[in-house]
């Protein structure tokens, strides 16, 4: 859950967490006679791949940037089953250069990461199938959006480029993406020749979600934990008279709840993860701001609430074309926080409704397998190689992380940080040692 700003992760490229820069790719800036020629080479070799169709040629940074479609199974394991395309971009560099391999976890996403900025690399940016335009026609079988499908689909695509680019193939992702790239490694450890994963949660055990509610026991200070559940509790007491500005603002948006089942259903849910995303994407320097909630009329509760953290959940954000993918992965492999609110209990309509289920249409709702997170679990702890997680000290999603294993592997937590933590934002000393690792996987001085 919490995916309302994951939403607002995926919205900004997962979204801005790993980014560097934007990167708008279309640039009309003409280019010299060396690159035309190298860019034609390239050119002609993607388009001797089969299955891979070319479907825009610009630039960025003066460099060939392709939008490409390559044909998959809907199904690897019975590929006769039909097939779907599936987007993704390539920033072309050079064909002797390192490749990092990029995934949002979401629809696509081709801003510049971190480390490719540090390696000067190739970048591939690839769109997670069921998402965006990676779409099957006609009715999606929402059984095939597993973790080792998608996985499939990335070794496609490496395999595919490998003939093109055969230096060293970094894959990178935030979030989301990160967990995607966790996955692509756990199921093909030979495409990749290493792994740096941003804030990938881990909900290894679905069942024992205590690691959260002790992060939100001991995140920023005492003061400001009890002036956001003070908050946070105030806007269910107050639910009959601050409930109708929720109800306004929806109306005004166009928003509807017929998977939530009611507005007031909907109003909860978004009061339940109003403080998880108060830390996903704020910080503690928000604490001041935080209102007396005693004291605060509706308004200055409500406002406040919407500009930290209240993200209005609809059936047009969790539907087919919004996150609805991502909540059905949720309910079915990935997991989700299920927290306690022990000082909401008493003020709950719904103590049924915090989960990703709530969120879909009948249609997709599933049951939770939680075999293949223990899976990729215990095999990142135990076999994973090379492969680097970075988290943020005041993220929620951080709480419950991958532990990698001593097989040339690492963890790092950048202090002070939310969802957004980089490299960048570590200490002074970890930051070297971890761009040093990255650079020596690469193969780069």
């Amino acid at each position: 859950m919490r995916t309302k700003v994951l939403p607002a992760l995926f919205c900004a490229g997962l979204i801005a967490t790993t980014g560097v820069l934007a990167g708008n790719a279309a640039s009309a800036a003409p280019r010299g006679s060396s690159a035309v020629a190298q860019d034609a080479t390239v050119r002609e070799k993607l388009e001797k791949i089969p299955g891979l169709r070319i479907v825009s040629e610009t630039q960025k940074e003066g460099r060939p940037f392709f939008t490409l479609m390559l044909r998959q199974p809907v199904d690897h394991d019975r590929p006769w089953r039909g097939s779907f395309e599936q987007q993704f971009t390539l920033w072309h560099k050079a064909e002797t250069a390192p490749v990092v391999h990029y995934t949002g976890g979401y629809t696509l996403s081709s801003s510049t990461r971190e480390i490719t900025r540090l390696l000067d690399a190739n970048q591939v940016s690839v769109e997670h199938r069921f998402f965006g335009k990676s779409v099957p026609a006609g009715r999606t079988d929402w059984s095939k959006l597993t973790i080792q499908q998608q996985a499939a689909d990335e070794h496609n695509i490496v395999r595919a480029l490998k003939r093109i680019y055969p230096a060293k193939w970094l894959g990178t992702g935030a979030s989301k993406g990160g967990m995607t790239q966790t996955y692509h490694e756990r199921f093909y450890p030979e495409d990749l020749d290493a792994v740096v994963a941003y804030v990938a949660p881990n909900d290894a055990d679905n069942r024992d979600d205590r690691v959260y509610d002790e992060f939100f026991a001991t995140v920023g200070t005492a003061e400001c934990r009890t002036a956001l559940d003070a908050v946070q509790r105030e806007m269910l007491v107050r639910r009959e008279t601050i409930r109708p500005l929720f109800e306004a603002t929806s109306k005004e948006q166009g928003l509807t709840f017929r998977q939530l089942g009611s507005t007031d259903r909907a109003y909860e849910f978004s009061v339940l993860d109003q403080v998880w995303n108060f830390w996903q994407s704020g910080s503690a320097a928000d604490c001041p701001t935080v209102p007396d909630a005693k004291k605060a009329t509706d308004r200055e509760l409500y406002d406040w609430s919407l500009g930290h953290g209240l993200s209005i959940y609809s059936d047009a954000d969790a539907g087919p074309e919004g996150t609805g993918p991502y909540y059905r992965q949720a309910a079915a492999q990935l997991g989700w926080a299920d927290l306690k609110f022990k000082h909401l209990r008493d003020v709950r309509n719904h103590p049924d409704i915090y989960q990703p289920n709530s969120l879909l249409a009948a249609d997709m709702r599933t049951r939770y397998s939680g075999w293949d997170a223990k899976d990729v679990d215990r095999w990142v702890n135990k076999k994973g190689q090379r492969m680097m997680f970075v988290y943020g000290q005041n993220d929620p999603w951080s709480a419950e992380r991958y532990r990698p294993s001593k097989r040339d592997s690492h963890l790092y937590v950048a202090p002070d940080t939310n969802h957004g933590a980089l490299i960048s934002k570590l200490t002074p000393e970890q930051r070297a040692e971890a761009e040093a690792t990255v650079k020596r996987w690469a193969g780069v001085k």
